[in-house]
């Protein structure tokens, strides 16, 4: 399990996160839904040890994360982020390889690891052979959930991963990844403000703003039961369809 106690974070004057207590449950898919600035990132980079909280802890398992555990614990989990961070000077397989390379795999095994990796997000040995500035956005995002899973990490974090994808490939990608949340059955942390993607893939979601947690709960429960104004409006603001389109006016 991943969990944050009391946790808050400044950088500067500003509070990135203030006493935060969220607890990821192992194999489910918890996304952290909220505006840009509301700390979702910050949560992710907290998880993965990049910033100290300066108050509270972080857990992975029970272990603190810190100094001593980041290595380890990092080892541990997949990162993915939005338009797939790719090096450009190298192939789609040579960015999805890197890790099995850093751990002086085989070649035999990394091969086989890249051909099951490809299979499983969809892209052919011909795309593969491409540069990242030659792949659309919806492959550079698959190259990234490749290098992400190349070690088959038992928790994947993904920080708005569909952000900058038009909206025919981004619901495309987020069909895909609710199969393959399924079908691998990793604890996965997702961050993204948007309300579809948020309903399609989260077990658990926690809606966030000004780096606090609002409400907590399945998508249902937000939905039926908003705990506050806030939450309300946050999501009727997703759902309404402006005035005089409803008739195609």
């Amino acid at each position: 399990m991943i969990a944050l106690r009391a946790v808050t974070k400044r950088f500067g004057e500003r509070v990135a996160v203030e006493d935060m207590t969220i607890a990821v449950r192992p194999r489910t898919t918890h996304v952290l839904l909220g505006s840009s600035g509301s700390g979702k990132s910050t949560v992710l980079r907290l998880i993965l040890g990049l910033v100290t909280p300066d108050r509270g802890e972080v857990t992975v398992d029970g272990v603190r994360v810190g100094p001593s555990t980041q290595r380890a614990l990092v080892e541990r989990m997949g990162y993915v982020v939005q338009a797939g961070g790719l090096y450009p000077h190298l192939t789609a397989y040579q960015n999805a390889a890197l890790a099995g390379e850093a751990h002086r795999w085989p070649r035999a095994r990394i091969d086989a690891r890249m051909a099951e990796l490809a299979a499983l997000v969809g892209l052919d040995d011909e795309t593969l052979r491409l540069y990242p500035g030659q792949l659309s956005g919806g492959q550079r995002q698959r190259v990234g959930l490749m290098r992400a899973l190349a070690l088959d990490p038992p928790v994947l974090l993904l920080d708005e991963p569909l952000g900058a994808l038009d909206p025919l490939i981004r619901a495309e990608l987020q069909e895909q990844l609710r199969r393959l949340f399924a079908e691998l059955g990793k604890t996965v942390v997702l961050v993204t403000h948007d309300l579809r993607e948020a309903a399609l893939l989260a077990t658990t979601i926690s809606l966030l703003t000004a780096g606090r947690v609002v409400q907590e709960g399945a998508f249902a429960d937000l939905m039926e039961r908003p705990a506050t104004p806030f939450v309300r409006q946050f999501l009727t603001a997703q759902t309404l369809v402006p005035a005089g389109l409803e008739s195609g006016r």
